[in-house]
């Protein structure tokens, strides 16, 4: 696709941690973007889109809900592309969305699915690139991960071991995912998955999605998400957006691509945020819940796509700290 000749996508959830990042790139590059959103008029919710450069000539808002068939049939057929973001999951505690877990679970299959059914009605539509998880290739009992083991796109997280865990959004995004392959294989839509790690980086809405509260946590002293996380891959915000576009605009992509920067255990990570960012009560350590894991992430077919770079670990964290200090959920220091 020539530069000078960008067209029109959708992204679903455009008011997302990753979604925003990504309508933010797209209109740097040209295209014109229509964001799906459950409520366009909600400046609480949207503004932050509204402030991006180009979004006043090239973004237009609609709304749409995941859970709802043929709520997105207007705005991907206005589309040649989509790229899907936007996920229904919920907690159990979410009493207005989901009651059992198997609601939950059906709830992240049938959004997805929902957002195809609507692309496959486009005749026109290039290509569909889905946001799913490295927690889809992960999870594994220790049998399952060797040590030193490098994953690639070829893994994938074991559900029984998810449900061993209670990892109920592993499970919903692996079922989500191999819902919209064999949807994309039956209906002929050309897909590609993003499978990013841990999200990090500066948050452009100053309302904190799930992702940007646990980190704040972690700055805050808090250790029980990142003692669950156990060992984990690390990714900047800006590199998944970069990694959506190449897969969507690189004739040759196909399959899953894995989106990650560096991979550490829980309390190395502590550890080096500590010492960065003394002036916050950090946790010096952590413990290893999962006992020595070891295994890696194999990004060449990533880097093949044009991913040459990922930025650093000390960067993302330095971003996303200046970010949740110009917000006003960090303390400056004096």
């Amino acid at each position: 696709m020539a530069s000078t000749a960008k067209g029109k996508v959708c992204v679903t959830g455009a008011s997302g941690f990753i979604a925003s990042w990504l309508v933010k790139r797209l209109l740097e590059s040209g295209y014109h973007v229509l964001g799906t959103v459950r409520d366009p008029g909600n400046q609480k919710k949207v503004g932050h889109l509204w402030d991006l450069e180009g979004a006043k000539e090239r973004l237009q808002l609609v709304r749409a809900d995941l859970l709802q068939e043929g709520s997105f049939d207007d705005a991907v057929m206005a589309c040649e592309g989509v790229f899907h973001t936007a996920s229904p999951i919920v907690t159990k505690s979410d009493s207005k969305a989901c009651q059992t877990l198997e609601e939950m679970l059906n709830a992240a299959i049938n959004g997805t699915l929902n957002v195809l059914r609507s692309c496959k009605k486009n005749p026109s539509l290039k290509r569909v690139v889905l946001t799913s998880s490295s927690s889809t290739v992960r999870i594994k009992d220790e049998a399952d991960l060797p040590p030193n083991v490098l994953l690639d796109e070829t893994s994938w997280s074991s559900i029984d071991y998810c449900e061993s865990l209670q990892i109920w959004y592993a499970v919903a995004k692996i079922l989500a995912e191999k819902a919209a392959w064999e949807f994309a294989k039956e209906h002929k839509i050309d897909l590609v998955t993003i499978l990013p790690t841990f999200v990090i980086g500066p948050n452009l809405s100053p309302e904190l999605g799930p992702t940007a509260s646990d980190v704040l946590g972690l700055f805050q002293g808090e250790t029980g998400k990142f003692t669950a996380y156990g060992r984990m891959g690390y990714v900047h915000i800006d590199d998944v957006a970069s990694c959506h576009i190449l897969a969507y605009e690189s004739a040759g992509a196909q399959g899953r691509y894995i989106c990650n920067a560096a991979v550490l255990d829980s309390d190395d990570l502590a550890a080096l945020l500590a010492r960065r960012f003394p002036c916050y009560p950090v946790p010096t350590s952590l413990p290893r819940v999962y006992g020595d894991q070891s295994y890696g992430f194999d990004t060449a077919k990533a880097r093949a796509l044009g991913m040459a770079e990922f930025k650093g670990v000390e960067e993302m964290f330095d971003d996303a700290v200046a970010s949740l200090r110009r917000h006003g959920h960090l303390p400056v220091p004096l």
